[in-house]
């Protein structure tokens, strides 16, 4: 089950999605206040979507005081106020691109993509026009430390893994990453509970089906609009459907 996954080839290169730790801090913050309300209240130990929230939190270094403040805002507004919106259109090249916001002000939030879209070679489409192009999986990850992958796949395929793979997080560190379906997010996120396996990142991400095959000026020119989307403080992620090689992302450093 581990080696060349869907997932690998739509990769970016290391920090391109979360450059900004602001905005991932933003980001975080609002999955913990939205869990505040939708999960069950503020205890971590009752609330599993609060609690996988946090240790998103920590996987990236997030102040202690930040989450607090996140939880509490969660509590006092009930996590009112906030839609989560999805849009969906091609980048330069035909380049698909998905979508993720949370946002309060839905007026503001399409105007804003759909500027970012046409500003910079897009175009944004109707709902369902990319979505059947991507598959919703759920990405769990952990430090490898002592784990051997063979036994884990053994041990998690029970629980949906469909997939384990090894890599490197920011700092370098060996880590393995587990992906499943996402009917079976919460039953792998019980399963490495009970192995006492501190998970850095649980996450539920669109991959796509079929890496498209691009060259490096088209790539360069989707990452460019996607990397502007992404700084946009409603977007929660942006995903794409194009199949970044090694070579591909040399050919984009290169320029």
């Amino acid at each position: 089950m581990s080696g060349h996954s869907k997932w690998s080839k739509i990769k970016r290169k290391k920090g391109a999605n979360d450059q900004k730790r602001g905005k991932v801090f933003s980001r975080i913050s609002k999955e913990i206040t939205i869990a505040v309300k939708e999960g069950g209240g503020t205890d971590p130990g009752f609330n599993s979507r609060l609690r996988l929230a946090i240790n998103n939190a920590k996987g990236v270094n997030m102040p202690k005081d930040v989450i607090q403040r996140a939880i509490k805002k969660g509590a006092d507004t009930g996590g009112a106020g906030y839609t989560a919106l999805n849009y969906e259109g091609y980048a330069p090249g035909g380049v698909a691109i998905f979508v993720e916001c949370l946002t309060d002000n839905t007026n503001r939030t399409v105007a804003n993509v759909r500027a970012l879209f046409n500003k910079n070679g897009g175009n944004l489409s109707t709902s369902g026009s990319v979505a059947f192009m991507f598959d919703r999986k759920g990405i769990f990850e952990f430090k490898k430390a002592e784990h051997d992958i063979d036994d884990l796949t053994l041990e998690l395929i029970d629980f949906g893994a469909e997939e384990l793979e090894e890599d490197t997080n920011e700092e370098e560190e060996a880590i393995i990453r587990v992906i499943t379906d996402y009917t079976d997010f919460g039953n792998m996120v019980k399963k490495l509970e009970e192995m006492g396996i501190e998970v850095s990142s649980a996450t539920l991400q669109m991959i796509a089906q079929q890496p498209q095959e691009v060259d490096g000026d088209t790539a360069k020119k989707a990452l460019r609009m996607i990397e502007l989307v992404e700084e946009d403080d409603d977007v929660q992620a942006v995903y794409h459907n194009m199949d970044l090689t090694e070579e591909v992302m040399a050919s984009v450093d290169a320029e």
